[in-house]
């Protein structure tokens, strides 16, 4: 109304640190991204199964993305930032200098990657002790973890674990940088570190694996001082900081939060109302968030722990303050279906003919299949094609990271159409372990009736239709599809106080668009694939066990 007073909309920055590149988003305190930002980031591969990362690179990236959002706005109106990042490790000195994590001595490369599995043999000596922190984890721990990544370190940098003052996960690094306070966050260290919010470090874990360096300075090199996630880390951001990323000194900065756990939080507690949806008027534990972009995480809460075996956590507080997280997931998707289309031999002709229509080359891939489906319903084309999709061994529910990926089916055509269909085949396998994970947490006593998607392999329609169809539940689109962005915002504006709680942030913040049914129709097809996916991990396991009598 003419003469009012208006309020000044309050903004929020998230930066999320993903596997390729970091991304900034303003978000408003309707969870409206009003400006976004992306720049890559170098992932330098030695040997296989090495990843690394220069934790340099990440915060040069961080202070470009987050300067370009914010530019032209009062800085007045930005009350808080928060930050998300893959649990990758940071090791630095005892002066906060970068120290190699490479037999090369190559410094400025600090940071070993989610994905790396160079400590498999660490993992399994980890895993051979049964320890009763093993039960959080699904029974078993990931190479992803950080525990197997350390005893790495100390094993064959000697050089580097002497010289060590701290390991960060990467999201408390960040949060560090921005406010020289060394507070982990709830979040990492419950889900990648061995940490329980009732009983803290278990000092006979890592005495027992061999890590009793570690104990003996009371850990302050793997955090001491533990913070819930969107609580605000110390004074807020230092002048330092702030003059790197262009924002005003003393912001409110909060605790971050893994990358998979931001997008959980930016799409598990929209509202649903009038959607028609199984979950409505049910609590949030009948939700799960899939967050899938170069992997995927499956991640449910509930109001009691559940031990699902195979699948991470129970985790307290680790995502939802007072529930409790159980996380599936998958170690390569988005990477995977990028390995399968880009290595086969009609790729070139693919990319040729999608840079004409002006198509990327996955909407290219999904109207050709639309095209030769004739008169069937698209995902009938695999009739006779099967796909096992652990190229990057299984993180969830089999936990064997010693898998290898399967493609039953081929036939000696080269052209355009195989290459559509091996494409549709790895989706619906990404699907078909969709269904796997989502059983076993199940049978656990998890009652899950709607999947919530967001990240990048949301954003593709055949993706998102096959996950309704395979499991039978309908998927829920978030109406901001960065959603781990706004995850992140949410974050900012829980430390800034804006907001009560991170529950009710996300009830404001979470915003849903469309919602994908599945065709029950299709049910019965399926269904047998699905008995056909569990067959050939059985035969896979089979010729391995007649190979390793040799």
């Amino acid at each position: 109304m003419p003469g009012e007073k208006q309020t000044a909309v309050k903004y929020y920055v998230g930066v999320d640190v993903g596997s390729a590149s970091v991304r900034a988003a303003l978000v408003d305190g309707f969870g409206m991204v009003v400006a976004h930002a992306e720049q890559p980031i170098q992932v330098w591969e030695p040997q296989p199964d090495h990843y690394e990362q220069s934790s340099a690179d990440i915060w040069a990236a961080c202070c470009s993305v987050t300067k370009e959002v914010v530019r032209g706005v009062d800085a007045s109106q930005i009350r808080g930032l928060g930050f998300d990042a893959t649990c990758s490790l940071v090791v630095v000195d005892k002066q906060f200098q970068p120290l190699a994590v490479n037999s090369e001595g190559q410094n400025h490369r600090n940071v070993i990657m989610w994905m790396d599995h160079r400590a498999a043999s660490q993992v399994e000596h980890i895993n051979a002790t049964q320890h009763r922190v093993l039960n959080y984890v699904g029974g078993a721990m990931s190479v992803e973890m950080q525990p197997p990544k350390l005893l790495w370190i100390k094993e064959n940098l000697p050089e580097s674990w002497e010289k060590v003052g701290f390991f960060f996960d990467l999201p408390d690094f960040l949060s560090w940088k921005a406010t020289g306070v060394t507070a982990r966050s709830l979040c990492t260290v419950v889900c990648k570190w061995t940490y329980t919010s009732d009983r803290g470090w278990d000092d006979s874990f890592w005495k027992m694996i061999g890590l009793e360096d570690l104990v003996k300075d009371k850990y302050e090199k793997i955090g001491n001082h533990v913070l819930s996630p969107g609580e605000a880390v110390g004074k807020g951001l230092t002048p330092d900081a702030a003059r790197d990323l262009g924002l005003p000194e003393g912001i409110a900065v909060a605790a971050s939060l893994i990358d998979a756990h931001a997008g959980g939080l930016g799409v598990i507690g929209a509202d649903v109302k009038g959607h028609n949806l199984p979950c409505e008027n049910q609590p949030i534990t009948s939700r799960v968030a899939m967050i899938c972009g170069t992997s995927s995480c499956h991640m449910g809460v509930s109001e009691t722990p559940i031990f699902v075996p195979g699948v991470w956590g129970p985790y307290f507080s680790a995502m939802v303050p007072g529930l409790w997280l159980n996380e599936g997931g998958q170690s390569a998707t988005g990477k995977l279906i990028d390995h399968v289309v880009r290595g086969h031999v009609a790729f070139p002709e693919l990319e040729a003919k999608a840079a004409a229509s002006a198509h990327s080359i996955y909407t290219y891939l999904n109207s050709h299949l639309d095209l030769i489906k004739k008169s069937l319903p698209v995902g009938f084309l695999t009739v006779d094609l099967h796909v096992w999709p652990d190229f990057h061994g299984n993180r969830s529910p089999l936990t064997d990271l010693t898998l290898k990926g399967m493609v039953v089916g081929l036939t000696l055509s080269r052209g355009l159409d195989e290459l559509a269909l091996i494409y549709l085949a790895t989706i619906q396998a990404i699907a078909l372990g969709t269904r796997h994970i989502l059983e076993a947490m199940q049978a656990a006593g998890h009652d899950i009736t709607t999947l919530f998607l967001c990240g990048g392999l949301s954003k593709n329609p055949l993706f998102v239709q096959m996950h309704a169809d395979i499991t039978g539940k309908p998927v829920v689109l978030s109406k901001e599809v960065e959603s781990v962005l706004v995850g992140a915002a949410i974050l900012g504006a829980c430390a800034s106080g804006d907001f009560a709680s991170i529950q009710e942030a996300m009830a404001k913040m979470g915003k849903i668009g469309r919602v994908v049914q599945p065709n029950h129709e299709h049910k019965r097809f399926y269904d047998k694939k699905y008995e056909v996916f569990l067959k050939l991990v059985e035969h896979q396991r089979e010729y391995r066990s007649i190979m390793s009598s040799l």
